[in-house]
């Protein structure tokens, strides 16, 4: 600590330079952190799945419903505790822009399967009595300043209504949850669009079963798969978190896409930190020698040009750091579109080490060549 006003002295001897090095380095944590939020919007459901809920579809595709006869036939195998279904919807409200995620659920059982999804009683009541009924998330229902009693309509794009292509919904509850929860999504009931679609009488989605016991969900997998083994509609068995995965994957890999643009990002910020630090010890030739003669040894001498170093990559990096969490505080820039907008703990934490990372890395060379530094040569170049 003895030492840190000299480091700090050095640091200041190019402010152009020493400024710029900052602002990059800051820039570029910055981009990670808000990268990395992206990232979560996108792989959460993933993240925070049950482990367990297991999700049958159909073998060939998603998009190909299955009997809702299989219900019961899945209910009865010895260790499941719940099975119920979803069906996607895929609506439009007002226009094509205001997308959001319409699904049809079994009332009671949604929200046994899903208690992370928190409904007052009276609403939750409201729900099981009202065949109209729909629930939507805090963050949605504050994007189109829903409320409930509201009536809304949404036309059917995969599912006509046999009234035509617009369907009715009251909004009997509005369900919110820790930030983990995805609130911009709509859910009605099964009974009111078997009832009233022109087509796909008795047709489901996909199935999400809950068992009792996690250890046994590839041997249930294989039980489910296997009960449905050459009928009209094989499945095909996974877990919850492989099921979301896959969803997600159908606009692309964007939890891949952010790391690999967090990475090129990062690494360039490195580059330019070793170089900086590369030309600060390549200009203090003459000073380090006489450091080495007043006594300072080798250690002390790579000390110190990692010291500089880290003390651009971690002031920099921890402000860059903080304004990204700043930023994600100020709430979801779209209004409401993305599912979940939050900066997990955990990045900050991993964004810490990687500023120290970076520092040590962008002084290994430099610091390397001042410790091994002879003082007659450095003495006679300086």
């Amino acid at each position: 600590m003895k030492f840190l006003p000299l480091v700090w002295k050095n640091l200041w001897r190019r402010k152009v330079r020493t400024l710029f090095t900052l602002g990059s380095v800051f820039v570029a944590f910055v981009l990670f952190g808000l990268l990395m939020t992206i990232r979560t919007t996108f792989s959460l459901g993933v993240e925070i799945a049950g482990a367990d809920r297991l999700v049958l579809i159909h073998k060939i595709s998603l998009i190909m419903p299955l009997p809702i006869a299989y219900q019961p036939r899945i209910q009865a195998v010895d260790g499941v505790e719940l099975a119920t279904h979803q069906t996607w919807f895929g609506g439009v409200y007002q226009e094509p822009a205001n997308f959001f995620a319409q699904i049809v659920v079994e009332p009671e059982a949604h929200l046994q399967m899903y208690p992370e999804f928190v409904v007052p009683p009276d609403q939750r009541e409201a729900w099981l009595q009202d065949r109209q009924g729909a629930i939507v998330g805090r963050d949605l229902a504050d994007r189109f300043d829903w409320e409930v009693g509201d009536r809304i309509p949404i036309q059917g794009t995969i599912w006509p209504s046999r009234s035509g292509d617009t369907w009715e919904f009251n909004i009997a509850g509005i369900y919110d949850g820790e930030d983990t929860v995805d609130k911009t999504q709509l859910f009605f009931r099964y009974d009111y669009l078997d009832e009233n679609r022109s087509d796909g009488d008795g047709l489901v989605g996909w199935y999400i079963v809950r068992i009792e016991d996690p250890s046994r969900a590839t041997e249930l997998a294989a039980v489910f798969d296997g009960m449905f083994a050459n009928s009209q509609a094989e499945t095909r068995t996974t877990t919850e978190s492989g099921f979301i995965d896959g969803f997600a994957q159908q606009v692309g890999d964007i939890g891949s896409i952010m790391v690999a643009i967090a990475g090129a990002v990062l690494f360039t910020m490195l580059l330019i930190a070793a170089n900086t630090m590369a030309q600060s010890v390549r200009e203090r030739t003459g000073e380090l020698a006489v450091l080495k003669t007043l006594g300072f040894g080798n250690g002390g001498v790579l000390s110190l040009v990692v010291a500089e170093s880290l003390c651009i990559t971690v002031l920099a990096g921890g402000a860059g750091l903080g304004a990204a969490w700043a930023i994600v505080q100020g709430g979801d820039p779209t209004g409401g579109m993305l599912g979940v907008f939050a900066l997990p703990p955990r990045y900050l934490v991993i964004g810490g080490g990687l500023a120290v990372l970076t520092g040590l890395l962008a002084a290994a060379v430099p610091a390397v060549s001042a410790m091994r530094l002879a003082i007659t040569d450095a003495l006679r170049r300086a």
